[in-house]
């Protein structure tokens, strides 16, 4: 830590990077980050590898978050740029996909900072939990290491908007000190009903349609009702004005569904199929996703792809579930 604070001591051209389809951790985290950085006189750039939902575009300099898929030249003359690089809420570089390629080659220094399983050794510093709620409450103990009364009221909505959506709204597992933590952010200004409102209760009509859809006709439960899954096809989005993070929290109502303890979103997009999987106690979403999904994340909540047709993914899954029937009837 000494020498990270060092480092930072001088100014540096820092680059500020998060997992592909960003989520409110990863934007969250990032922004405040940058806010932070920037009061301290640093030159600094958030790269995203693509664009990220509307319900998370009103942060403090959020106009600043350059989307790699819409700017390559721009970014990698960053990244080629940059003296110091933060790597937010991700554990290996092929999860930022072909960004993960220059900041590799980078000689710039590289700074983990993140709470998921099993990080691979890309970087320089590190600063990880896997118990930790959220990668912003790791940002939130960063920040307030290096300066306390730097982190304002647009830091610590950005920090908030973090945790808040990490933990389901404060739903999911969490130690006592991640509410002492949003009460200082509170004390430091914010006003929890506001980012509530932006999040949750700025839906358009196309994505409640979209959420009635998918619950009324795709949503199907198996393994003696310990499991439950949706499918989403390239059209079933189309026809209802799919924008991204239509589907954010989909998978969660699946889950919410008496004695169903695992559950997964499976959408079409036209690169590949992409699976999220959530699970409720003993069950690990985590070791699954890895094992047959190329996928991963945490014990309870996990992402993966594959490369097929969504007739062959859903089968796959299909056949690989039934092998857990046993260990879903908890």
């Amino acid at each position: 830590m000494q020498e990270l604070k060092n480092l930072l001591s001088a100014k540096q051209n820092v680059v500020i990077t998060t997992h592909v389809n960003p989520d409110g951790d990863a934007i969250g985290s990032s922004v405040a980050l940058l806010n932070f950085l920037i009061k301290m006189g640093h030159d600094v750039s958030v790269i995203v590898p693509n664009d990220y939902p509307d319900f998370l575009k009103w942060m403090k300099n959020d106009e600043l978050i350059i989307n790699y898929s819409n700017s390559k030249n721009e970014s990698q003359d960053k990244i080629k740029n940059a003296s110091l690089i933060f790597c937010l809420d991700f554990n290996n570089l092929n999860r930022i996909n072909e960004l993960g390629d220059y900041i590799s080659e980078s000689k710039a220094k590289k700074v983990l900072i993140d709470h998921h399983l099993d990080p691979s050794d890309f970087y320089d510093f590190k600063i990880h939990d896997v118990k930790a709620s959220a990668t912003a409450e790791l940002v939130y103990n960063f920040l307030i290491e290096l300066d306390s009364n730097a982190v304002d009221k647009d830091i610590s909505e950005a920090l908030y908007t973090g945790i808040l959506t990490d933990t389901g709204s404060f739903k999911f597992s969490m130690s006592p000190k991640v509410h002492k933590i949003v009460s200082d952010l509170m004390i430091r200004g914010v006003d929890i009903g506001f980012i509530n409102n932006k999040i949750y209760d700025s839906n358009s009509l196309d994505k409640l349609k979209l959420i009635g859809y998918a619950l009324s006709e795709k949503l199907e439960v198996i393994s003696n009702g310990n499991a439950a899954y949706i499918v989403l096809s390239r059209k079933d989005l189309k026809d209802h004005n799919f924008k991204k993070g239509d589907t954010e929290g989909l998978v969660n109502y699946a889950l919410s569904i008496s004695n169903v303890n695992m559950a997964v979103l499976i959408i079409e997009t036209k690169e590949r199929i992409k699976f999220s999987f959530r699970s409720i106690g003993q069950f690990s979403v985590n070791e699954f996703a890895k094992k047959y999904f190329n996928g991963g994340g945490h014990k309870n909540a996990a992402g993966g792809s594959l490369e097929d047709k969504l007739s062959v993914a859903l089968e796959k899954f299909l056949k690989d579930i039934s092998k857990y029937s046993k260990d879903l009837n908890y």
